[in-house]
């Protein structure tokens, strides 16, 4: 079935590229230069069944314009674009609401997988692994979410009943067509030992820490390369400087 898509971003020729790229898998598209005509475009919402957002955009940026949409309507299915993405950003969309989080430039088949899995995301009553969740903590930590979607793949947490290798973390990854693979994340002695050595405090392998840098590099490298390891395998080797703050206050 035909959706109508509206799509918002301020380069014209990234416009036309999505556009055609989504009339040719048959929805109807129409276009917005920047989040104040997206929003007077999109108004309450009831004419669209998605919206394919830029993040970077003069005067209001996308992150502003996705809380704005989904003030007004709160089941918006938005896909959020950008070429200047981090981890913490797709955190900061998918707590606001964000359906997936492509990067540009982004292949067809990219778009029309992010826009299809977006599409078929029921978003009236998300279910616990789908609504992103933040764990308060009385010091600085990583942003937890349950599940973080990049260029159409879903990562879902490490199944907390299973018995999982202190130095080893693993993840079901779920493609845009709804395949499923363990991607396992193996967390090296090297970077337990870094984070020893400039914090003068020992984080064990099994620490939630390591979880969370686990996650933070599987999701770069889909990221990245837009596919999943193909060993289903990843080694966590390095940590950068600016989480050893983080790293010192960690209580779990």
């Amino acid at each position: 079935m035909n959706k109508r898509i509206l799509i918002i971003d301020d380069e014209e020729h990234i416009r036309k590229m999505m556009r055609l790229t989504l009339e040719a898998a048959g929805h109807a598209v129409a276009e917005a230069q920047d989040g104040y005509e997206g929003l007077k475009l999109y108004g309450d919402g009831s004419a669209w069944d998605g919206v394919v957002l830029d993040q970077r955009m003069p005067g209001m940026d996308g992150l502003e314009t996705l809380k704005r949409i989904k003030a007004s309507n709160p089941r918006a299915r938005i896909v959020m674009a950008t070429a200047y993405a981090s981890i913490e950003l797709a955190v900061d969309a998918m707590k606001l609401g964000a359906s997936d989080f492509v990067r540009k430039p982004m292949t067809p088949e990219t778009l029309r997988n992010a826009v299809a899995a977006a599409l078929t995301k029921d978003t009236q009553e998300p279910t616990a692994l789908e609504q992103p969740r933040q764990v308060e903590r009385e010091t600085p930590s990583l942003p937890i979410i349950e599940t973080i979607t990049m260029n159409g793949f879903s990562i879902l947490d490490p199944d907390k009943e299973e018995r999982q290798v202190p130095d080893q973390r693993r993840f079901t990854v779920v493609s845009p067509g709804g395949t499923r693979h363990e991607v396992m994340v193996q967390i090296d002695d090297e970077a337990v030992g870094y984070v020893e050595r400039l914090t003068r405090r020992r984080l064990p392998p099994e620490s939630s820490f390591w979880t969370e840098e686990a996650r933070r590099l599987l999701g770069d490298y889909l990221w990245n390369e837009g596919d999943v390891p193909r060993t289903r395998k990843l080694t966590l080797k390095e940590i950068s400087r600016n989480k050893l703050l983080i790293a010192e206050r960690w209580t779990e």
